[in-house]
């Protein structure tokens, strides 16, 4: 159904659903079903007519000379090759499963105990960067020193390479030296 508007162009096709009977009584068709003795009342569709029956015997075949021809045996496909086979699917899935679950788990154990593992090193690595920033201070470095009989050095002096000459004047250290250990 095509309508033609008012510039002259054709209008979209459009298709209604077909009516349904719902019951004794009326069809019932969008907003119209609403509404209070819209539809007349319709006699419901007719029955389908029942398929037709196959006969219970079929004609035996015959040959072209007459005679008749016994129907074939049925044939009978062995079922518990092909059950076997199933279930052998079905039970190497499940072991496959178990198998999978069981490696994720003990994954997932040694996994556990490799973080344990990291964070217990990564306690001893901050300990001993900490003793070693304490050690390395000015301070700690001056006991060290005093402990095995070092004095602080003067004013240095510097040989210029080149020419071999001496700049600034050396001094010897002030203090008392360690005794022998």
């Amino acid at each position: 159904m095509t309508t033609t508007t008012t510039r002259g162009r054709p209008d979209r096709t459009t298709r209604r659903a077909p009516r349904q009977y719902t019951g004794p009584g009326a069809y019932v068709d969008g907003a119209n079903a609403l509404q209070i003795g819209y539809a007349d009342p319709i006699a419901p569709p007719a029955p389908a007519p029942a398929p037709a029956r196959r006969p219970d015997r079929v004609p035996p075949r015959t040959r072209p000379g007459g005679a008749t021809v016994p129907a074939p045996l049925p044939v009978a496909l062995p079922r518990a090759p092909f059950l076997l086979v199933v279930v052998s699917i079905v039970v190497v899935g499940v072991l496959g499963v178990l198998v999978l679950n069981t490696r994720i788990n003990e994954n997932a154990f040694r996994l556990d105990s490799l973080r344990q593992q990291q964070a217990t090193l990564d306690n001893q690595e901050q300990t001993l960067q900490r003793e070693l920033a304490q050690r390395e201070s000015p301070g700690e470095l001056r006991a060290a020193a005093a402990r095995l009989g070092l004095v602080p050095a003067g004013t240095p002096a510097f040989i210029s390479l080149p020419d071999g000459q001496v700049v600034g004047v050396p001094q010897p250290a002030q203090g008392t030296p360690a005794t022998g250990q």
